[in-house]
């Protein structure tokens, strides 16, 4: 217990609730947006389904993680991945409906898969600061994920019931996800020998597109999904 009384371990301690605090809002984002289609009484398994599933796969992988992200191409998948989840979840039906109900037990292990892999995807870098920080300090890693659970879970719903009030919510989420994707793909080490000089213009291009992309698309799908709503009303009325 020798350990506690040292400056240096409490240090590390701070460091990496720093850490989590700061790079978990992307995956609280992701959560409320994978579960927001889901049921409210089945949110809350969505939520502590994915987060748990995504933390074992941290614990899995903290020993390889820096080589992980070394690999060539591993970001550009990444980012390729990330983007065709956030335009899964922008593009989901979040309008209810018979269809949905027939699906709802499909789309918690759906949301629960979603959760996991983009979580994975996003706490790369998440999982090596927070190794580095601890610095080989096996209980403090653990401590640093497990940390991210309440933390993320706390925060996906408070933003799954934003979610509810302000579907506007969605589609910037939707852009941030973009955004993430876009700095993986840019980020990748053989990408950057690629680009050469132009990473500094590309590494701010690259993400705010794809943000503004998928914001703006979103947008569009709201606004189809509500002219298509009054038709439909003006039909029946008929």
């Amino acid at each position: 217990m020798g350990f506690l009384i040292r400056p240096e371990y409490w240090v590390r301690w701070l460091g990496i609730v720093i850490i989590d605090l700061s790079l978990a809002g992307d995956n609280a984002l992701v959560i409320a947006m994978a579960v927001l289609a889901l049921p409210p009484r089945q949110r809350l398994f969505g939520m502590i389904g994915g987060a748990l599933g995504a933390v074992v796969l941290r614990i899995a992988l903290i020993a390889v993680i820096s080589q992980i992200l070394c690999i060539p191409f591993v970001q550009v998948i990444g980012g390729i991945a990330l983007l065709w989840i956030a335009i899964k979840l922008v593009r989901q039906d979040i309008s209810g409906g018979p269809e949905k109900k027939v699906r709802e037990a499909t789309m918690l292990w759906e949301a629960m898969g979603i959760i996991i892999v983009a979580d994975l995807i996003m706490s790369l870098d998440n999982v090596l600061a927070v190794a580095a920080t601890a610095h080989g300090d096996l209980g403090l890693v653990l401590f640093g994920i497990g940390l991210s659970i309440p933390i993320v879970i706390c925060g996906s719903t408070l933003l799954a019931r934003l979610m509810d009030r302000f579907r506007w919510i969605v589609w910037v989420g939707g852009g941030v996800l973009g955004w993430v994707a876009g700095e993986l793909l840019v980020e990748d080490t053989i990408v950057r020998g690629w680009i050469g000089s132009w990473n500094g213009l590309l590494h701010w291009a690259v993400p705010s597109f794809l943000a503004i992309a998928i914001t703006v698309w979103g947008w569009s799908l709201a606004r189809r999904q509500a002219q298509q709503a009054v038709l439909e009303r003006v039909r029946l009325t008929r």
